[in-house]
């Protein structure tokens, strides 16, 4: 699974990921952004063009190595320099209390340890910093929430480590951050895939 995890995958959630209807969704997950920003799981930059003009200076976190192509060119015509800073969402390389919002899209799906994740997202806010996120995970209904546990295990082999059936606003209140906004929604298609938590939490 190397080669299709490394050059395969990063450039079919380009494109999946580029669609219209997600392009609202990230811009209304970046409005508020100001100041410092860490992006966990910057991918191919697709949230660049939402950042508001009140952005200083962008930490990004991303692994693939292809995906940073993707974005090299987006990358270089952003008024808002980019830095990328690390690979590993479970381990932040940004000092405790320095940023002033931390934004994730469609990435604690796939971490690992997305309670770990978490808990460097609280450690590296300020006090009254903000998380904006926009991920999928567990719906409430109870048919669909069946299908994404019996769907996980193969959505893991072909999309990355995605889980399909994470309870989001649980693990984000389970970290000490406390949720402002939410939205809930199914996004088109199937709807095992497609139910989102969209908002913010801040740190207190």
């Amino acid at each position: 699974m190397g080669l299709y995890n490394d050059q395969i995958l990063p450039r079919i959630m380009h494109r999946v990921l580029g669609s219209a209807e997600f392009a609202e969704i990230r811009s209304r997950v970046a409005a508020g952004l100001d100041g410092e920003v860490l992006e966990v799981g910057f991918g191919s930059g697709l949230n660049v063009p939402y950042y508001p003009p009140g952005v200083t200076r962008v930490l990004a976190i991303e692994p693939a190595g292809v995906s940073r192509k993707l974005a090299a060119a987006t990358v270089t015509g952003s008024p808002v320099p980019v830095s990328y800073c690390g690979l590993d969402g479970q381990h932040l390389p940004a000092e405790s209390g320095s940023v002033d919002h931390v934004l994730s899209t469609w990435t604690l799906c796939t971490i690992p340890d997305a309670a770990q994740a978490l808990r460097e997202i609280v450690r590296v806010l300020r006090p009254g910093g903000v998380f904006h996120f926009a991920e999928h995970g567990r719906s409430p209904e109870p048919g669909v929430a069946r299908w994404q546990d019996r769907l996980t295990p193969l959505q893991r082999r072909l999309a990355g480590g995605c889980h399909l059936n994470r309870p989001i606003a649980d693990l984000i209140d389970a970290s000490g951050l406390r949720v402002t906004t939410l939205r809930n929604y199914y996004v088109r298609g199937p709807r095992p895939n497609g139910y989102m938590y969209e908002g913010t939490a801040r740190r207190g």
